[in-house]
């Protein structure tokens, strides 16, 4: 490698972007174009919450469908690439002090598959997912996501896979429906504490209330995003992929960091 690589935020919204084109995933299949080829990808997906933190341990994770009630066409895609277990291995040895441990009971989910065959469809780079601690804080998230730098400088590409604003309840199934004006603001809000690298911002979120409540009624879209901006180095900028917010209420915003 010539260099420490990017970490990302990506947002997958609905499972049907696997196969639907839009705007949004037009701009997420530039990103190859726009980094170096990583050896690894390593997603931390708000879909595996778990208590403790893990990692899957194996050379090739299955393809997990993690959705119901979509087009028989979207449990028919496999995505899997191989070589991840020496990968894995790197990144719980980096992690051996916070008790991190390896499973093969999981696999790359819909948080990790359905926008990675678009970004690199090849299936040539290994992949591999983190768990999301569901007993741990915000602050402990991002003091966790800060001992993944290392990660970076050995050729992984860390994404965050989630949503900043992630309110189904609140959805229109019209895709570029209004945004609705607590969505904008929240997402706003997260824009620019990660433009001003205020990332005390991001870990006190709740705090500005009504937007944020609203936003985020369950937490776990976010906090993915909290790894991300842990790896910011202060000279590093933060590039929005993308901005926009689907279904009123479903912010789309993708953002790369270094």
């Amino acid at each position: 490698m010539s260099g420490k690589l990017p970490a990302i935020f990506i947002a997958h919204g609905s499972p049907m972007n696997a196969i639907e084109t839009n705007d949004y995933i037009d701009s997420i299949k530039k990103l190859p174009d726009e980094i170096e080829k990583p050896k690894a990808i390593m997603v931390i997906s708000a879909h595996w919450m778990t208590k403790g933190t893990y990692i899957t341990d194996e050379d090739q994770p299955k393809t997990i469908y993690d959705f119901y009630g979509f087009p028989e066409e979207l449990y028919k895609i496999k995505y899997s690439p191989k070589g991840a277990k020496k990968y894995a291995e790197i990144a719980l040895n980096q992690l051996k002090d916070e008790k991190v441990k390896g499973t093969t009971a999981w696999g790359l989910d819909h948080g990790a598959w359905t926008i990675l065959r678009h970004i690199y469809p090849k299936e040539d780079i290994p992949v591999f997912e983190m768990s999301i601690d569901a007993t741990l804080s915000n602050e402990e998230h991002y003091r966790l996501g800060k001992k993944l730098a290392a990660l970076r400088e050995n050729g992984i590409l860390i994404i965050g896979s989630g949503n900043i604003v992630h309110n189904l309840r609140e959805l229109d199934y019209d895709v570029y429906a209004k945004p609705a004006e607590w969505a904008l603001e929240f997402d706003n809000y997260v824009a620019n504490a990660i433009k001003n690298k205020n990332h005390l911002d991001l870990i006190n979120y709740k705090s500005i209330g009504k937007s944020a409540k609203l936003s985020l009624p369950t937490d776990e879209h976010f906090l993915p995003l909290l790894y991300i901006a842990a790896l910011q180095e202060e000279n590093e900028e933060a590039k929005f992929i993308y901005e926009g917010i689907y279904n009123r209420s479903l912010s789309m915003r993708a953002i790369k960091i270094g």
